[in-house]
């Protein structure tokens, strides 16, 4: 009896070490095209959470045509809250994503498992545009038509921008939205500025006049340049991206892709990434995540009040 008894004992802790989170290949969505930085420090997170368990993680990307990261965010939201689908969203999915209409992130469907990135995020034109720096594109703006270029007109990039103009006397006259936002969109001539990250337009950074960068501090690669705050105080919003998972995510999993991200963030690899592109990369945990959330949405109330929506 007492060798049965052991038998089954055994049988349980080996089928619960085999049930040890994870167990099968784990999908990282990411909804932009490859390239940006969001991608690179997400495929380390990716690469240093396969190293650290043994099974195969990827990066899919999924981008959004234009409309925001939401199409990858819905990926994640349908995906049973194991563990093996992590979303890595900028800030528009929790901030912007429950209030557009889209039934499966409204409400929320997703908690943090910590954001990693601020953006140096900018808003550029071309070299031979009559306009040099934010003043001389509001001048020129008010007396001549403008074409704006961006990822999406619900996400917070495009809302501040929008926002800046307003509060500068001018508006632009139309505007489209892009996948990738880089040296070849502003060489084709299809608009005239574009608000994208740094990253996109280092290739072409020397036949490019960046405007105004948004964030709360001046990027260091570009550090005569603006910030968007400092044009107009009332738009103090950063952008970000951070890791997601569905709600229902066990407490396990979520420790295991923190422990993962939290090691390849700290890597000399991230660091000089972070060097060469002027990007912030850390490690903020859920609950600051909570708040840095809590404190956007305030934000993003304002600048609609600023376009009167």
């Amino acid at each position: 009896m007492k060798k049965i008894l052991a038998a089954a004992a055994f049988a349980a802790s080996a089928t619960a070490a085999l049930a040890e989170y994870p167990e099968k290949p784990v999908t990282f969505v990411v909804p932009w095209p490859p390239g940006d930085l969001e991608d690179v420090l997400t495929r380390m997170i990716a690469d240093e959470f396969q190293s650290m368990y043994g099974v195969p993680a990827a990066v899919v990307n999924k981008p959004g045509g234009g409309g925001g990261p939401f199409p990858g965010a819905v990926e994640v939201a349908t995906a049973p809250g194991d563990g093996y689908t992590v979303g890595s969203f900028v800030i528009g999915v929790p901030v912007i994503g429950p209030e557009i209409g889209i039934p499966e992130l409204n409400p929320n469907p997703f908690d943090p498992i910590g954001i990693f990135l601020t953006y140096p995020f900018v808003i550029a034109s071309s070299k031979s545009a009559p306009y040099s720096n934010w003043e001389e594109l509001a001048a020129h703006g008010k007396d001549n038509d403008l074409a704006l270029g961006h990822f999406g007109s619900v996400l917070p990039p495009t809302q501040v921008t929008f926002a800046a103009a307003v509060g500068s006397g001018f508006d632009f006259a139309s505007e489209a939205a892009f996948d990738a936002l880089d040296c070849n969109t502003l060489a084709s001539g299809d608009v005239d500025v574009i608000n994208t990250t740094l990253q996109l337009i280092l290739p072409c950074l020397d036949g490019v006049n960046v405007l105004a960068s948004i964030g709360g501090e001046r990027i260091s690669l570009i550090p005569d340049t603006p910030t968007v705050v400092e044009i107009n105080p009332d738009l103090p919003l950063a952008l970000w991206n951070g890791l997601f998972v569905h709600k229902d995510t066990p407490a396990d999993a979520r420790e295991k892709i923190s422990a993962a991200a939290q090691k390849a963030l700290s890597s000399d690899k991230a660091k000089e990434l972070a060097k060469e592109t002027g990007a912030l990369v850390y490690w903020q945990d859920p609950d600051a995540s909570n708040a840095q959330i809590e404190q956007d949405k305030a934000s993003f109330a304002k600048i609609a009040e600023i376009l009167g929506e």
